[in-house]
């Protein structure tokens, strides 16, 4: 497939917004320009080739809209996005080939996490595999789906075979997603006071319910974490976490702000979660409205900030 290059950023709605954060605009992508979309997941719509392979339920079935990389590269060139970190589907299972062929496609625009089976014995073995033959740059593990003892339980968060796991990951370099639930956390604190080296981000300021009466000490198991200089922090899927759970989310504003000053405006990450018409299946705001909630919402940050937020921190993490 022919490398998609990035479009020239011109006058438009999408590009008001992009320029009104990032006020020196150019076609190029650089540290004025760079927006990066650190949460983006790709499915694809050839079963027979990549098959549908929930693991944790028979009974859920493929979204009607498959998210394929086609689309995104869509979507983010509509909206003058210019980087993404693409994240293995839960839908795929522990095959993260279509993650790998996504990244493919534009390799100096992409960059991969694939998901691996947290029990798996030979976790470390398989980081090394998808990493080095891959080129993947890291890994989501889901603590969240084993919860209170759900398949399984999750004792294999501080189990032997994850430390061989987190001291692979510090030779190798490897970025981490956790999509945790906040009761896991201090568990996940152990692990950073053992391996200082490891990059660690929490997904989805731990998917906080925010209307929740304890959503305050929730939210406090998180921001006990910012003392660890290597946790960052993805303020994304608003969506689900805000108590309102409608666009615009501005009664989620003051825990964000919160996360914001225990964590400083380098260790956050902004992402949106799936390409295109797949968006309104999920009933997700379109990249558009994502970019323009940075803008309208987020007043506790100044312009550089905002600027950290959409790409800068992301270059920065992932080499971009």
């Amino acid at each position: 497939m022919q490398k998609i290059t990035r479009r020239e950023v011109i006058g438009s709605v999408t590009a008001g917004v992009v320029s009104s954060i990032c006020p020196t605009v150019s076609s190029a992508v650089d540290d004025s320009t760079i927006i990066v979309d650190t949460h983006m997941h790709t499915w694809s719509g050839d079963l027979n080739r990549w098959p549908f392979a929930h693991p944790y339920s028979a009974e859920v079935t493929p979204p009607e809209n498959p998210a394929t990389v086609e689309r995104l590269i869509d979507d983010l060139d509509a909206n003058h996005v210019s980087n993404a970190v693409i994240v293995q589907t839960i839908f795929h299972g522990w095959d993260n080939t279509y993650t790998v062929h996504s990244v493919a496609q534009a390799p100096d625009r992409f960059k991969g996490h694939g998901l691996i089976d947290p029990q798996d014995p030979r976790v470390a073995d398989k980081l090394d595999y998808w990493m080095s033959e891959h080129g993947l740059a890291g890994m989501r593990f889901s603590p969240i789906y084993y919860v209170e003892g759900a398949n399984g339980g999750d004792e294999w968060i501080t189990s032997r075979a994850h430390h061989k796991l987190w001291r692979k990951a510090e030779k190798l370099g490897a970025i981490f997603n956790m999509f945790i639930h906040n009761t896991q956390l201090p568990r996940l604190g152990m692990m950073l006071d053992r391996y200082p080296d490891a990059r660690i981000i929490v997904d989805h300021v731990s998917q906080i319910d925010l209307a929740d009466d304890d959503a305050q000490a929730q939210l406090d198991r998180l921001l006990a974490l910012s003392k660890h200089p290597n946790v960052w922090v993805k303020v994304t899927d608003l969506t689900s976490v805000s108590p309102s759970k409608s666009y615009p989310f501005n009664n989620a504003m003051p825990y964000i702000e919160q996360v914001y000053q225990a964590f400083g405006s380098d260790r956050l990450l902004w992402g949106t979660g799936y390409p295109g018409a797949t968006r309104t299946e999920f009933q997700r705001p379109t990249l558009k409205m994502e970019l323009e909630l940075v803008k309208e919402q987020f007043s506790f940050m100044s312009a550089l900030d905002k600027r950290k937020y959409l790409g800068l921190n992301a270059k920065d993490l992932w080499g971009f």
